[in-house]
């Protein structure tokens, strides 16, 4: 860390282990000697086994990430693992959508897809495509990603060209980002929706919508059942009204996080909250090496704290004899700061270094007649960040015991709603900023009419679906 512009000394490097087919960024939770629960492994099994298209979802904390980290280190399938945004990418050692296919940015529509022949290359070595967030990714993406996949394996009629599809995500969460209002036109008149499902290219293929049921964040039955609700837009004025008694609670006065909807709310708050610690701020600048494509870092570029800040961990703890120190989303509070920062959790301190997250391209050897994965670019920081408050949408995928959920004056999109409750691991952590209202329930009709048309399969189930296609 450095004070009054110095700078902050070199960082250590932290590397990702050496094999497999993706990059093992969790290896802490995900590694060779992970036990998956018994629905993990049977749609692990169905995924690995069978050429079939998979769409993973379910509730939040069903273990939907554990399973992509698993397979990543366990296939033995030609697999490449795409995101539709450099976050998403970053924290799952994929590559971005865009960047994998070397698509432009907006609509594609019918526009002709331009491949070189490294490109023609690697598509043809692809065995299985994950995708990420797939629930971010629209239809045109989607389409786009099918034809790219047609045209490069010169297997126009088949749909991805024979690549297997898997998807993770849960549509009642994250949803595309319209555009401009002439992209909007265009979904308009070209789609049922901007959805991934509604792509043209699930009139041809088939797609196993897979559910995790097994919720592993939550253990309370009527907590659960509460937030089913939410997440389905059947809340209760029964459910509304217990909801509501235990979030209007006074919150503690020791640091408990808080959920906001807006960025301009959580800025707010961590600028208070840090400027009222006594002393100067120290600061770690990120050390970037490669293209990053723009500013989607995944921790601060400046990084700015005190003795007493409440920081929250953005990745999880590397390997060591003792077990997990921390993991993503762990809340603590510095107590030491050097060339290294020392955070106290849960009454230990521990020593944190800086650590390295490597953006990833994949290409084709034709040495090894494999798939190669390289690194282009690497972000060096502190998986540090101030925690009086964050973003909804940033607490995509945390776990916090407690949390003051603040949605302004509203809830703007669907699916905020859920997601901000979702991240508590019981009712009894609820704090409200203010009383939850009809209007704050939100999802979309077009997620409703999906998930209710199709026919899914219970994560325990995958194991039939296994069977049959032997």
């Amino acid at each position: 860390m450095a004070g009054d512009g110095e700078r902050s000394p070199s960082p250590i490097m932290v590397g990702s282990p050496a094999g497999g087919t993706i990059a093992k960024e969790d290896a802490a939770i995900s590694s060779p000697t992970f036990v998956l629960a018994a629905e993990q492994q049977a749609v692990f099994d169905l995924i690995e086994k069978t050429r079939e298209h998979v769409f993973v979802t379910g509730r939040a904390g069903t273990g939907k990430s554990t399973l992509l980290n698993e397979l990543a280190w366990r296939t033995e399938k030609q697999l490449v693992i795409a995101a539709p945004t450099g976050v998403a990418a970053l924290n799952v050692g994929g590559q971005t959508i865009h960047s994998l296919f070397r698509l432009p940015i907006g609509v594609i529509a019918d526009s002709d897809i331009e491949q070189n022949d490294a490109v023609r290359k690697l598509l043809n070595t692809i065995e299985t495509l994950v995708i990420d967030e797939v629930s971010m990714v629209n239809a045109d993406l989607m389409d786009a990603i099918d034809r790219s996949l047609r045209q490069a394996r010169q297997r126009k009629s088949e749909p991805f060209g024979g690549v297997q599809i898997v998807l993770f995500g849960d549509p009642y969460q994250l949803a595309p980002v319209p555009g401009d209002p002439e992209e909007r036109a265009y979904f308009a008149d070209t789609y049922r929706s901007m959805w991934f499902f509604d792509a043209k290219v699930w009139l041809e293929a088939s797609l196993t919508i897979v559910e995790l049921t097994e919720i592993h964040r939550q253990h309370e039955l009527d907590f659960k059942h509460m937030l089913n609700a939410v997440r389905h837009g059947q809340v209760t004025a029964e459910i509304a009204g217990r909801l509501n008694s235990m979030g209007a609670r006074r919150p503690p006065d020791d640091g408990v996080i808080t959920l906001a909807s807006r960025n301009a709310s959580v800025n707010r708050i961590n600028n208070a909250a840090l400027a009222r610690l006594p002393g100067r701020a120290l600061s770690a600048k990120a050390e970037i090496n490669g293209d990053f494509g723009g500013r989607a870092y995944p921790a601060e570029e400046t990084l700015e704290l005190k003795v007493g800040a409440q920081v929250m961990f953005l990745r999880n703890d590397s390997v060591h004899d003792g077990g997990l120190r921390w993991v993503n989303g762990t809340i603590g509070t510095v107590t030491r700061i050097t060339s290294n920062v020392f955070v106290e959790v849960d009454g230990e301190e521990h020593e944190v270094e800086p650590a390295t997250w490597e953006k990833y391209r994949y290409s084709y050897s034709a040495a090894t007649k494999r798939l190669k994965r390289e690194v282009v670019a690497d972000f060096e920081q502190f998986p540090l960040r101030l925690a009086w408050a964050v973003t909804i949408h940033k607490s995509q995928g945390k776990t916090y015991d407690r949390a003051v959920v603040d949605l302004g004056p509203r809830a703007f999109s669907p699916g905020q709603t859920y997601v901000a409750l979702s991240r508590l691991t019981s009712l009894d952590g609820l704090y409200l900023s203010r009383p939850l209202r009809p209007s704050d329930i939100i999802v979309d009709r077009d997620v409703e009419r999906f998930m209710a048309g199709v026919t899914r399969v219970r994560g325990a189930d995958a194991a039939t679906a296994v069977s049959r296609a032997d």
